[in-house]
């Protein structure tokens, strides 16, 4: 029998960096599966974006552009797909970048047999709290599907 991985809404750990730059009007999200893969392999998985991701963040592209939003992040020597690497621990990785409506990063944690995604979204302006309303839905959806190919490939190897 085939069974979908849990991924569940939980609490981000307390040992996350990420809870050094969440403010009360900020966003932070996580979610969690059952796996045993350290964090880099997991961001990997989760940033190796299926079609339907490709596709949405294409049409997001043409959609931002007349405002001026960026669609990759900057350019740096170490990056987990779009999102250029800032920190890395044995437990955590953090990506993101600033950008001129919000600033975000996304945390992949490995800690007792869990991998942790995390968001957290710092809006600038009135655009960066509508852009972040907007994109919820997707941005959920994403989250869920990033973490269960987590949990996808740990049962595959």
């Amino acid at each position: 029998m085939n069974r979908r991985p849990d991924v569940t809404a939980t609490p981000l750990p307390a040992q996350s960096l990420l809870h050094e730059r969440a403010a009360p009007a900020d966003f932070l999200d996580c979610y969690s599966v059952a796996s045993d893969l350290p964090p880099r392999p997991a961001a990997e998985i989760i940033t190796a974006f299926p079609g339907w991701v490709q596709f949405l963040m294409r049409l997001r592209g043409v959609l931002t552009a007349p405002f001026g939003l960026v669609n990759d992040g900057p350019k740096t020597r170490d990056s987990i797909g779009i999102f250029p690497v800032e920190t890395e621990t044995a437990e955590e990785i953090i990506a993101g970048f600033n950008d001129r409506h919000l600033n975000f990063r996304v945390s992949v944690q490995s800690r007792e047999g869990r991998v942790f995604l995390a968001t957290w979204v710092h809006p600038h302006n009135l655009g960066g709290r509508l852009y972040l309303r907007a994109i919820m839905p997707f941005h959920i959806l994403i989250s869920r599907n990033a973490l269960a190919r987590v949990a996808t490939q740990t049962a595959a190897t």
